[in-house]
């Protein structure tokens, strides 16, 4: 039992989605899974299990920045080994070639945390998807005609940054939205050999204003939950 999940062995799936925040597990667990159970609540962090399309799947919620993602992540796979981690999230569009409700397919992650500087000091790391999730989820949003694109996502530590001029920097080169967890997601996944894959809905627009709301952010983004579903289950878990 972990210090911050505390469910026992066996409830949770090898597949897991994580979103950040707990309200939309609950939301996704009542509209996706079948005979979702609550197996926990620490910390009001909500966590379900249920079936979709037969197989058993887990949604759990991370909270907010790759620190807090980063200890759920940890227990998820040092403690219940969690095989495939699809983080379904909200992110901000960089682009105009995105518009608010298109979903992301993160292909890889630039990030200003220090998490990764703290691992790897002057080395760079690459903290890149599974390809066979990402292969799955492109071809799951081209079959439901969800509006999409693949591109790399910027994991920024602050919502609220203190230079936004600096975004425009990793812009230019080709990063299409940003977000705060999949970069440590990513990085996790690869320390232990798991599968990691981001899919993101545009909640909000950075360049054009536009914005969705708190309840929209949380409740209806299903074209992302779908694709993370279908990738999930078409790809087989690692050996």
């Amino acid at each position: 039992m972990s210090t911050h999940i505390a469910a026992q062995p066996g409830q949770i799936a090898p597949r897991i989605l994580l979103p950040g925040d707990p309200l939309r597990a609950r939301w996704i667990a009542e509209n996706f899974l079948e005979g979702g159970e609550c197996y926990s609540q620490v910390r009001g962090m909500l966590g379900y299990t249920g079936t979709y399309r037969g197989e058993r799947v887990s949604v759990q919620g991370t909270g907010m920045g790759q620190p807090s993602a980063s200890i759920y992540v940890n227990e998820l796979i040092r403690e219940y080994d969690v095989q495939q981690l699809v983080r379904v999230g909200s992110c901000g569009a960089l682009t105009e070639r995105l518009k608010v409700r298109d979903v992301v397919l993160a292909q890889a992650a630039a990030t200003d945390s220090s998490m990764n500087a703290l691992r790897f000091q002057s080395y760079q790391y690459p903290a890149v998807a599974d390809f066979g999730l990402l292969r799955a989820a492109a071809r799951a949003a081209e079959e439901a005609q969800a509006p999409h694109l693949v591109g790399t996502v910027f994991s920024s530590d602050s919502f609220y940054h203190p230079r936004p001029e600096l975004t425009q920097q990793v812009v230019e080169y080709g990063v299409v939205a940003v977000e705060m967890e999949a970069a440590e997601i990513y990085t996790l996944a690869a320390r232990y050999g798991r599968q990691a894959l981001a899919v993101c809905t545009v909640s909000d627009h950075i360049v054009t204003g536009e914005e969705t709301s708190a309840q929209e952010r949380e409740q209806t983004f299903a074209d992302m939950v779908t694709i993370a579903l279908d990738a999930a289950l078409a790809t087989p878990l690692p050996e």
